[in-house]
């Protein structure tokens, strides 16, 4: 069994973001649907030993928000978290690693140019060793074990598809750069190699016949929904880049993720990493009735399941 706690669910600046006052932000600010934190999820197979994927800088309050993360009782500061995989190297996805450099020794893992580029722009590894220390792992494309910080098995496996990515600004020209590094991951679990999956997958450039095996393989999927259309930012700054060229694929239009999710076989399908403006964060709106009429959800802060 895997279970699965959602920590965050939205793009980076959380809603409502710190410098908006679009609509979406202003509603929550008023109240009329829930802030969300950042994208952050926790997985555990025996729900003592947990693992995060990406840890978002809002991690503090996702963890006293979720008591299965907190110290265990009895034992002064002994956590539960024993590691995060990072899909890449935003900063919305690893700032909150910080927060835990003052535990025990940290597992991590990461492809070696999402690596690469933490120790190149941030010095992280260097950061992390001058407190608890920590033990880089590297994900394969066929499945592998997640390991506690003691080096044992946690019970979870895992794997990475690869997706198309480029370094995060704060690392270009640094670190691994060739166009055949891997910058970008979606992350696929089971507990065995026969049992049912759990995809991850926050970052979406393109739909790559990889993922789109793995997304119609898994009993759950997370998903990408940072924006609704390509343009979407445009309507806020003009010259703003589309979603595209963000390297997400948005969830709307002409090869959009929704068009591909709809057709999948049964199981769970739910959007996360979604942008202060993406309109699906409004509970009455067209574009969130059309999600649930396809099928599909919209992921909540603080959903919990088992797989």
């Amino acid at each position: 069994m895997i279970k699965v706690r959602i920590l965050g669910t939205a793009a980076g600046g959380g809603l409502p973001q710190w410098n908006c006052e679009c609509e979406n932000c202003r509603g929550a600010r008023e109240g009329k649907w829930p802030a969300r934190t950042q994208s952050s999820v926790a997985l555990s197979a025996d729900g003592k030993a947990w693992f995060l994927v990406n840890a978002s800088p809002d991690l503090r309050s996702q963890i006293e928000s979720t008591p299965e993360l907190q110290p265990v009782a009895g034992t002064g500061r002994e956590s539960p978290i024993h590691g995060v995989l990072f899909t890449n190297a935003d900063m919305d996805h690893i700032l909150g690693v910080l927060l835990l450099r003052e535990g025990a020794r940290l597992q991590l893992s990461a492809p070696s140019a999402v690596r690469a580029a933490l120790d190149a722009g941030l010095g992280l590894t260097a950061l992390l060793n001058s407190f608890c220390g920590v033990d880089w792992h590297e994900p394969a494309e066929d499945f592998q074990e997640v390991r506690l910080r003691d080096g044992t098995p946690s019970g979870l496996l895992y794997r990475a598809i690869p997706l198309p990515g480029s370094p995060p600004p704060f690392a270009r020209g640094g670190g691994e750069a060739s166009s055949s590094c891997v910058h970008s991951v979606a992350l696929q679990f089971a507990t065995s190699e026969t049992g049912p999956r759990l995809l991850i997958a926050p970052d979406v450039a393109k739909l790559t016949a990889p993922l789109q095996a793995a997304l119609r393989e898994s009993a759950v999927a997370l998903i990408d929904g940072t924006f609704w259309h390509d343009d979407e930012l445009k309507a806020f700054r003009p010259n703003a880049k589309t979603s595209r060229a963000m390297g997400h694929v948005p969830i709307s239009g002409s090869g959009g993720s929704l068009e591909f999710l709809r057709t999948l076989p049964a199981g769970r399908r739910l959007y996360l990493h979604i942008n202060n403006t993406n309109p699906i964060l409004r509970p009455d709106s067209p574009e969130r009735t059309e999600i649930l009429a396809a099928g599909l959800e919209v992921a909540e802060d603080g959903l919990e399941f088992d797989l």
